[in-house]
């Protein structure tokens, strides 16, 4: 196995620093960093625009259609190529055993290919990546799929893996066989983030609550975090994001989603600052200066390079938070223009748009739309 150390049993880091950010608002950020979300009829159609000042997006809901042979199940997250087509993951139903869970679309969202039957039943992750001049997708499922891969764009897998045992934090038979069974000793991978030396991390954010850290050929290194109050460690990990915007030092941010925070760490998992005031965070993106929040509580936050909230957009926090059953992600009807249920995935395209997949049982994929 190519690593550069002998792996070792999973460990928490030890914090460098305590330094923590105020708590919010009630509403979920201070008065002074955002206003209210706008929402008013782009002219000469009904397309609604959310949004404040410079960040106003023109909302396109079911933006991607796919051919009436195929149907959604459950949208879970989005990826961007350098070409500009968008791929969409979504979880999928196991006893579809021939339906794909990965689906293409151009920059116009016309359907170009569909792959991905592995993964039905448990399709999570997904994420571009280009090393050498060649793009890859990088995926993981949880449920009873319980692994990860590197495919290529047409879905050609180059590697696959499972479970690593090696580090001592689960059953034994999760990676020979993996079950549709829950718990602090099972692999249920969710996201990953790639860092500047060609390796990348991988959050298991559903089962161990442990970050893996692995080369660039999927082979295991060491990993951090495990569950906890805070502080380096979770209570479910689920995005991950290696922050690099321009005038900050490289961090790795994670969404510690029930706990409602983002945490900031150093690449290899020391405990940094805590940002609070968020509603089930559950993935991270950033262009430019920007970083985009999906919030499973109904809305997608904008913060500038210096992590203030310049935005809320789509926000219907206060309908979807009464609903306690989640009732409403299983009814459209229900479903308000401009408005979001379950943001569950966020990415910005080359100019600034940004793709939102939602966590709701017949699938939603929206485009929104920069207004410059």
């Amino acid at each position: 196995m190519a690593t550069e150390q002998q792996p070792t049993a999973c460990q928490p880091r030890r914090s460098v620093s305590r330094r923590t950010f105020l708590t919010m608002a009630t509403t979920g950020t201070a008065a002074a960093l955002a206003a209210p979300a706008i929402r008013t009829v782009a002219k000469g159609n009904d397309r609604p625009i959310v949004g404040q000042g410079d960040y106003r997006y023109e909302v396109h809901h079911d933006w991607p259609q796919l051919p009436d042979r195929f149907h959604w199940q459950t949208t879970h997250n989005v990826a961007i190529d350098r070409a500009g087509f968008l791929y969409v993951i979504h979880e999928g139903r196991a006893e579809l055993t021939e339906h794909p869970s990965i689906f293409v679309f151009d920059p116009e969202g016309r359907y170009v290919r569909s792959f991905g039957q592995q993964f039905q039943g448990g399709g999570h992750g997904i994420e571009v990546r280009e090393e050498d001049g060649q793009e890859f997708l990088y995926v993981c499922a949880y449920q009873q799929v319980k692994s990860f891969a590197k495919l290529d764009l047409k879905g050609e897998v180059v590697w696959q893996r499972r479970a690593p045992v090696q580090s001592g934090v689960y059953a034994a038979e999760e990676a020979s066989n993996p079950r549709r069974v829950w718990g602090r000793d099972r692999f249920m991978p969710t996201n990953f983030a790639f860092l500047p030396n060609g390796d990348f991390l991988l959050a298991d954010g559903y089962g161990s609550f442990y970050i893996h850290h692995y080369d660039k050929e999927g082979n295991w290194k060491s990993c951090f975090g495990g569950p906890g109050q805070g502080s380096g460690t979770f209570n479910t990990p689920h995005g991950l994001w290696v922050d690099k915007r321009p005038g900050r030092a490289a961090q790795l941010v994670v969404t510690d989603r029930a706990h409602n925070t983002l945490q900031y760490l150093t690449l290899d998992g020391q405990y940094v600052e805590t940002l609070e005031g968020y509603g089930l965070p559950a993935n991270i993106d950033t262009y430019q200066d920007l970083m985009v929040v999906p919030e499973l509580v109904a809305r997608i936050t904008l913060l500038d390079g210096k992590n203030r909230v310049v935005a809320r957009l789509g926000d219907d926090v206060e309908r979807i938070r009464g609903d306690a059953k989640h009732t409403i992600r299983s009814h459209p009807e229900q479903w308000k223009p401009g408005r979001f249920v379950h943001p569950h995935d966020a990415c910005f395209d080359a100019e600034g748009n940004i793709f939102v997949a939602e966590w709701v049982s017949t699938g939603r994929v929206s485009k929104l739309v920069r207004l410059a």
